[in-house]
């Protein structure tokens, strides 16, 4: 991935394809809401359905009981069936599969029965023959409704299976889109943090390197630059990818929920460690833009960071080169006299509003790993130090150390 473009469409394309993701998954999510409310209101009309089907039984045995009066009960039956007939109407026509149309197709066969059924009981009443209607009613009559019933319950299992089915496939839907979602993002990621872009600068620009020093580690001031021999990196990491990414990918969310000072020095000095650097050092330019002030540091003697002092914009070194040009800036090391270093600007909306530099034991500013980490740190930390009240405050207190 050596093309700026082409390293722009990729991380275009895993945005969309995110975007897509999480579109398309709200879509489903609808849709399973809306599959849920259907079930609840099938299941309510089934109970009432079922509830009428056991009031036509006990309605129907009143037509013999002592006491009662065939003039209220028999309408009432008559009413009933009508309502319990209409509901299983109603229940067909919003069923999801076959099983449960069948279902409430055959306790409508069945209704038609309990009214067959009923006519010959009130026909037995009418000619005084009392035992006989009896008879039919709790035989026939009270079998025919209990059937009745049990088709009903069959369609509510039914239907409830049938809804539990669809859910699951949206469900399977949803984990596809989401996982394919995170593959194309992991791929992005790789391919935009560990693939930089070729360096011609090594060939055909003079490098920076770091000045002779006395003291026993470079203070930023004294990243100069100033042209050196080039030699291959013998810089080898012994960290696999994987942890490095993920150590990293948490440090940017802390970084994004950093709510003190204290706990923005831990960070900081979490961030050194994972770049296996022996200093961090974090400047944060001037209100009017003009100089370049220490703010945060990590891995330096007190008596190296009473060195660090304001450095003018226009400085001949690293850090206000990287704070002036917006680009990242390589430090070389020269073996057997000093450490290598990368400094990346803080860039923010505003412009950019400082530089991290980190002084790389062993080489390492030479890795695109190191190079890479320090660019997405810087970015994590522009954004913080630029808005918090602690980064405000610590910006007009000068040096603070880990």
């Amino acid at each position: 991935m050596r093309s700026l473009a082409a390293r722009l469409i990729l991380g275009a394309g895993a945005l969309l394809a995110l975007g897509a993701a999480v579109f398309f998954v709200n879509h489903l999510e609808q849709q399973i809401r809306t599959l849920r409310v259907a079930d609840r209101a099938f299941d309510l009309s089934a109970r009432e359905a079922a509830a009428g089907l056991a009031d036509l039984r006990v309605s129907q045995a009143a037509y013999v009981a002592a006491g009662q009066g065939v003039a209220f009960w028999m309408p009432k039956v008559t009413a009933t069936v009508a309502d319990v007939t209409k509901a299983i109407a109603e229940l067909r026509s919003e069923a999801r599969n076959d099983a449960t149309r069948a279902a409430l197709d055959e306790a409508g066969t069945t209704i038609v029965e309990f009214s067959s059924v009923d006519r010959r009981a009130r026909d037995y009443l009418k000619s005084g023959q009392q035992l006989m209607a009896g008879d039919v009613i709790f035989t026939e009559g009270d079998q025919t409704a209990s059937a009745a019933a049990q088709h009903v319950n069959m369609a509510r299992a039914a239907e409830h299976q049938a809804v539990e089915t669809d859910e699951v496939g949206l469900r399977r839907q949803q984990a596809t889109a989401l996982a394919g979602a995170a593959a194309i993002v992991i791929v992005a990621v790789f391919m935009l943090v560990l693939v930089s872009p070729r360096r011609t600068a090594e060939t055909e620009t003079e490098p920076l390197t770091i000045s002779g020093a006395a003291h026993s580690g470079p203070s930023d001031a004294d990243l100069v630059l100033r042209s050196a021999p080039v030699a291959a990196s013998q810089y080898v990491t012994a960290r696999p990818a994987g942890p490095v990414l993920r150590a990293a990918s948490q440090l940017c969310t802390d970084f994004g929920r950093v709510s003190d000072l204290d706990e923005l020095k831990t960070l900081v000095g979490q961030a050194a460690d994972l770049m296996d650097a022996s200093g961090f050092v974090i400047w944060v330019g001037s209100a009017d833009g003009a100089n370049l002030q220490p703010a945060l540091s990590h891995g330096y003697t007190p008596q190296v960071l009473a060195r660090m002092s304001m450095i003018p914009r226009s400085a001949d070194n690293a850090a206000a080169a990287a704070f002036r040009t917006s680009q990242l800036q390589i430090v070389l090391a020269r073996p057997g006299e000093s450490n290598g270093a990368v400094v990346a600007p803080l860039l923010s909306s505003d412009g950019c509003v400082g530089a991290l530099s980190a002084e790389i034991r062993g080489g390492g500013e030479s890795s695109e790993s190191v190079q890479a980490l320090a660019a997405i740190f810087a970015a994590q930390l522009a954004g913080v130090l630029h808005s918090t009240p602690a980064a405000h405050e610590q910006r007009s207190a000068g040096t603070g150390t880990i």
